[in-house]
């Protein structure tokens, strides 16, 4: 976070189904390459369902932008087949008349997918009261002392869904993985250009030890 960041603008509101495989590919990779594989994925096949039925070469062919396109095209078609073996087709438009607790539960227990895929359907697709923690979420949240020392980013999601108020939540946490990937790094932190720095626990502390900048 910067005096010099941009409006806050939400992402395009996918249907559940796109946002969930979206997710996926967005797995140990940046947004820009995931929005690629993501995009050579709908330019290759025209529907869910030939997805599925694809060999899996070519579904990772679709997707290799994104990175372990093998691993993930397995994946993503594991969750097709879930999918379809539940609901009868490949759609979860009914999941909008579910309450939150029966929407997670149903994406948690789809094949290879974990409560940061779950929070991130939940908050960008479906406007739930949901807060993904991935590495940067993480990380700043604990420097900052949101987040206690020793929760775990799986624990994380549930006490900052509950805790953060829902009007600032997606802005919130938009804002936090931005803060994450250029100030508040893994290593040598910017602390000196931090505009958090004043309400920061850990930053005083890495600075004297020499570990940020």
């Amino acid at each position: 976070m910067t005096k010099d960041d941009p409006p806050f603008e939400p992402k395009p509101r996918r249907p559940i189904l796109d946002e969930l495989v979206l997710t996926v590919l967005s797995q140990a990779t940046s947004d820009v390459n995931s929005g690629r594989a993501f995009e050579g994925l709908k330019g290759r096949f025209a529907t869910w369902d030939e997805v599925s039925v694809a060999p899996v070469e070519e579904v990772a062919n679709a997707i290799r932008a994104g990175g372990i396109a093998d691993v993930k095209a397995r994946r993503i078609q594991d969750i097709l087949h879930a999918i379809e073996a539940r609901e009868g087709s490949l759609e979860l438009g009914r999941l909008n008349t579910l309450p939150d607790e029966e929407v997670e539960e149903y994406l948690d227990s789809l094949p290879g997918v974990g409560p940061k895929t779950v929070a991130c359907v939940l908050l960008f697709c479906m406007q739930r009261d949901a807060f993904p923690v991935d590495t940067h979420v993480h990380r700043v949240g604990k420097r900052l002392g949101i987040i206690a020392p020793k929760v775990t980013a799986e624990a994380a999601h549930r006490t900052l869904g509950r805790d953060v108020p829902p009007d600032i939540r997606y802005e919130f946490h938009m804002a936090l993985i931005r803060h994450g990937r250029t100030i508040c790094k893994a290593r040598a932190p910017r602390c000196t250009e931090c505009v958090l720095f004043d309400l920061c626990e850990a930053g005083p502390r890495l600075l004297a030890a020499g570990e940020a900048r």
